[in-house]
């Protein structure tokens, strides 16, 4: 019995359901501890914490499905600037780059960038985004992987069908709460759209690039007609959780594009912005799952 689901984000490709909830699992359990004091618990004891077992939780995995067939080659292909296609690949990364500038003193901005040409002005982007404590340690190929997973996603059917029936695999009757990180929050969002019969949950969007017009808004299915995004229909409450320095989250609010009954909510995650361990072991999260489980 699966009473919460989770999605998650881009480059889990190596990983695998049961490696994610090792680390999603135990945040989830502490979100809800510390919310669970806010929620009718004491000082030392947190019995506002509604009981959810290990066993109660899934996690819809897809990440295999953009892993690379094994080749005769040693190690993983190199990608570089060059590598990057125009379009949505860059687009996304030049997007990044103007978030983490505006976020953080030390990474230069794209001024006067609109003058180069790619590769070039990838390459500054991605010199750029090395600079900065969203992406620090993260190598240029893994920028450009990540990148490549949302165009994929977006532009090839198969990929984007494959995904999202994994996740539905992963729903049940007795599914209360889905919790999406990310690209997951774009997983979850059109497969519900897609399935209106479903029995009622709550939608916890995380880290989420949902808002963000051109790049992934204008793509969705539904596509949006001129006003508001269409709403999931087996969705009954739906919070989205940002964080102010989160260069994937570039739009923090999504209820002027989906709709007032979206409850946006800022949090505070410290360097690691977009780390989907923070967002979870957040009060803010663990407040918003305990309210869905006890409905």
């Amino acid at each position: 019995m699966s009473r919460v689901v989770f999605v998650h984000g881009i480059a889990q490709e190596t990983k695998g359901a049961e490696t994610l909830l090792e680390a999603w699992y135990p945040a989830l359990a502490d979100g809800l501890s510390l919310a669970g004091r806010d929620l009718g618990g004491d000082a030392g004891r947190d019995t506002g914490r509604p009981d959810l077992v290990r066993e109660q939780v899934s996690m819809a995995f897809y990440g295999d499905l953009f892993r690379p067939a094994g080749h005769r080659g040693l190690g993983v292909p190199e990608l570089d600037a060059s590598d990057v296609q125009e379009g949505l690949e860059t687009e996304l990364l030049l997007g990044w780059w103007e978030s983490a500038a505006a976020q953080e003193n030390r990474v230069a901005g794209p001024e006067a960038a609109a003058r180069l040409r790619t590769p070039r002005l990838v390459q500054r982007a991605l010199d750029a985004l090395s600079h900065s404590v969203f992406f620090a340690g993260i190598a240029e190929r893994l920028m450009i992987s990540s990148a490549r997973q949302v165009r994929r996603y977006f532009t090839e059917p198969a990929i984007r069908a494959a995904v999202q029936q994994r996740f539905a695999e992963c729903l049940t009757d007795e599914t209360e709460v889905v919790v999406a990180h990310s690209l997951g929050s774009v997983v979850a969002y059109e497969t519900l759209c897609a399935r209106p019969g479903r029995p009622a949950l709550t939608l916890i969007t995380m880290g989420s690039p949902l808002g963000v017009r051109n790049l992934v808004f204008d793509r969705l299915v539904p596509p949006p007609a001129g006003g508001p995004a269409a709403w999931p229909p087996p969705v009954r409450h739906w919070v989205n959780i940002a964080d102010r320095g989160d260069a994937v989250a570039l739009t923090k609010t999504l209820a002027p594009l989906f709709g007032e009954r979206v409850h946006d909510v800022l949090v505070h995650n410290g360097a690691t912005a977009h780390d989907v361990r923070p967002y979870l072991t957040a009060r803010e999260t663990g407040a918003a799952i305990a309210r869905a489980l006890r409905r």
